[in-house]
């Protein structure tokens, strides 16, 4: 049988996993740059540099997008070594890590191998060809996978000190070997299906991510072996067994009682594996008649996609590993021989009442916005504009005023973008209740929201038997927009009120996820989300007085304001940018920053997690720098902001700076235009940039330094809300 996952009860090690190579030695970094700390000994997680460099070639303005974005990864992977950080959350840094690079194989990876199918020899501007990109990302994604296997398990083996019993099969007592077998028959068998390889049954289809065991048969003839696939059912059933206070791994349970699947068959092993798949599905929508329908069908076609990487625990046998491969179709430079556990992404959360052992819980603040409960929220923003910074001010603002908006006998119609949506049912009662109460309500409702698009389908179904009417957005566009528009009846006429944020309606990862939102009955800005949701629902031109709407106005408008920059540079007035999005990728965009570095602008970047802008170029981004932060809840908002000599203006929205942000997508982008609100948001930029705690520096030589220190943005900003 395979050997288990999980630390022996017995002893305190584990498994050593062998260390990726270190990588080739890279020039210092200039002396703008964070200096590295190489040499003086930190605790485990602390003061790291990222062993890989980005760049393509020393004479490219631009770093390798793919390479950045294994980076990127990296960075979340210190946290998971961090020692500052409780084992449970080490824990869940570790399977975000791998469910990162699980998409990142699945779209990025997968997009990598159809320009090589296609032909595509071009280098891009990086200087590396479709070939080279993925040679270097296989290389850096077998040390990447080799890490958070090893990091995985060293957790594990804290979480067993710790007290919390993660056990093997083979180490249970004879009372709570009994209760397994039963838990085994009962719950976990009836859902196997054993599914045995020979001429009369082909090869069966593996799908997408799926955790495997590979069972090997005694053949009917001397020295043959038979092939039979168990899929083990995650999803189904929970990937963590409890029993007692035992927790165990679905795969090694079945493992362990795999002989009761094939009765009067000598079973010789069983070894664990997994498959990912290509699931960058193109939906055809020019081609379309009914854009839903074609959506269904592409996520069933999705399913079958090609296989892109194959996940082998290390003591499988090599003819049994050649095996898999081929018939997957895999080089064998895509194939990865881990000691496991394969799929971290799993571990998010295990089945364990120890508090003490995660962060401590935060409850966000909830300002009253009420007011006179008799008006409620609609005379409070008559009064002035509300700012929110979630997850520190509570999302649940956001839904009181839709849900306000929904029972308000004077709100005549409610519009909302939604993207991505979540499960939490208030948002959509609230919708529901709005259109049951006769009020005009229009969802545009984002299908093509990837790995989104079967709970969004559902939602729209659901509306549109409600009443609402629904719109399925723009051919060729998604909408990632994050806009509300109220229409109430007052005193002297119609009033508009609007919601405008950076993130998704989503209340779950509103309180994982630092986002902004400004809610508003400026007339000027209600007016502009008016134009916007007739353009969207009856392609409507439309003129915006404030707004910067993607595809139309986004992408010229912020190049406006950057050239705007640099001519106060030329004329020798203090000039700046400060702008925070996740990821800065698109060619023309970053030419605009460095045209504006090179004029003499100070250009300073807080970007999450891919960036392509080479920082400390002499001649082209000397003014220039770039930094990452990290931290116990996901940086997402995004803010741009800009000197204007003296006298600063300050945009937010929902668009990163990548080509299919400002391109490709329905995005919107809003100024801020009360006076307190623009010191807040500029408040909150010189904070993060003067965080240290989960702060990178991205240096000349593409690789990223840990600033030194403890000093928390995310910390000021709970305090500021709970003082102690």
């Amino acid at each position: 049988m395979s050997r288990s996952l999980l630390p022996p009860s017995s002893s305190k090690e584990l498994p050593t996993v062998s260390r990726a190579k270190p990588s080739a030695a890279v020039p210092e970094s200039p002396p703008t740059q964070v200096k590295r700390r190489r040499n003086k000994p930190e605790p485990e997680g602390l003061g790291e540099t990222c062993t890989h460099s980005t760049v393509a070639n020393a004479e490219s303005r631009y770093l390798n997008r793919e390479l950045s974005w294994l980076a990127f990864n990296e960075r979340v992977l210190a946290e998971a070594r961090d020692v500052r950080n409780p084992p449970l959350e080490r824990l869940k840094y570790a399977a975000i890590c791998g469910s990162n690079l699980d998409e990142f194989f699945m779209i990025r990876v997968a997009g990598i191998h159809r320009q090589i199918a296609a032909g595509v020899t071009t280098p891009g501007l990086d200087g590396l060809t479709p070939r080279e990109t993925l040679a270097l990302v296989r290389e850096r994604t077998q040390s990447m996978l080799r890490e958070i296997e090893k990091t995985t398990r060293k957790i594990l083996k804290l979480l067993v000190d710790d007290g919390v019993k993660l056990m093997r099969v083979a180490d249970l007592g004879k009372r709570a070997r009994a209760s397994l077998r039963e838990h085994y028959l009962a719950e976990i068998q009836p859902v196997l299906t054993p599914l045995v390889v020979d001429p009369s049954h082909p090869f069966p289809y593996l799908s997408n991510l799926s955790l495997n065991l590979a069972v090997l048969l005694r053949g009917s003839s001397e020295g043959d072996t038979d092939f039979a696939r168990v899929k083990v059912p995650v999803g189904v059933l929970p990937r963590v067994v409890l029993i007692g206070d035992a927790l165990l791994m679905l795969e090694d349970v079945i493992a362990a009682h795999i002989a009761e699947l094939f009765k009067g068959r000598e079973v010789l092993a069983a070894h664990v594996f997994r498959v990912t798949r290509n699931t960058d599905y193109e939906f055809e929508e020019e081609e379309a008649e009914d854009l839903l329908a074609t959506i269904e069908d592409g996520l069933r076609r999705r399913r079958f996609g090609s296989a892109v990487r194959l996940e082998v625990v290390r003591e499988t046998p090599i003819k049994l590993v050649t095996f898999l491969q081929e018939r997957l179709r895999l080089a064998p430079e895509d194939i990865f021989l881990l000691e496991g556990p394969l799929g971290t992404a799993d571990l998010m959360g295990l089945p364990t009442d120890r508090p003490d052992l995660a962060f401590d819980l935060y409850a966000p603040a909830v300002p009253d916005l009420d007011g006179d409960e008799e008006n409620g929220i609609f005379n409070t923003l008559r009064h002035g504009d509300v700012l929110l910074h979630h997850p520190y001010d509570g999302f649940v603002n956001i839904l009181n005023f839709i849900e306000e908006a929904s029972r308000d006998p004077q709100v005549l119609a409610i519009k909302q973008t939604l993207y991505r949506t979540g499960d939490d049912p208030r948002l959509l009662a609230a919708l529901r209740t709005a259109a049951e109460n006769g009020k005009q309500v229009v969802a545009l409702i984002e299908l093509k929201a990837r790995f989104d698009e079967q709970r969004n389908i559902s939602w729209a179904r659901k509306l549109e038997r409600a009443g609402a009417h629904v719109v399925y957005g723009m051919a060729g566009l998604k909408t990632h927009a994050k806009v509300t528009l109220v229409v109430r009846r007052e005193e002297g006429g119609l009033r508009r009120y609007v919601h405008i944020g950076t993130g998704n309606y989503n209340p779950k990862t509103a309180r994982l996820y630092t986002d902004l939102s400004l809610l508003t009955a400026d007339p000027e800005l209600g007016m502009d989300v008016a134009e916007l949701f007739n353009h969207l629902t009856g392609y409507a031109e439309a003129d915006y007085t404030h707004l910067l709407v993607a595809p139309d106005t986004a992408r010229t408008g912020l190049e406006a304001l950057l050239e705007r920059e640099a001519d106060h540079a030329r004329a020798g007035q203090d000039a700046w940018a400060r702008i925070k999005v996740n990821s800065l990728t698109d060619p023309a965009m970053i030419e605009a920053l460095y045209a504006a570095a090179s004029a003499g602008v100070r250009v300073e970047l807080i970007i999450r997690g891919v960036c392509c802008l080479r920082p400390g170029v002499p001649g082209l981004s000397e003014t220039a720098r770039v930094r990452s932060l990290l931290g116990r809840y996901l940086e997402h908002a995004r803010v741009y902001a800009f000197g204007n000599a003296g006298h600063p203006e300050v945009y937010f929205g929902s668009a990163d700076w990548m080509s299919r942000n400002l391109d490709r997508r329905v995005e919107v982008i809003a100024p801020v235009l009360d006076d307190a609100h623009r010191a807040q948001f500029l408040d909150i930029l010189n904070t993060e940039w003067t965080d240290q705690r989960g702060s990178w520096e991205l240096c000349l030589d593409g690789e990223y330094t840990k600033l030194p220190g403890d000093e928390s943005a995310q910390k000021i900003f709970a305090a500021a809300r709970h003082p102690v």
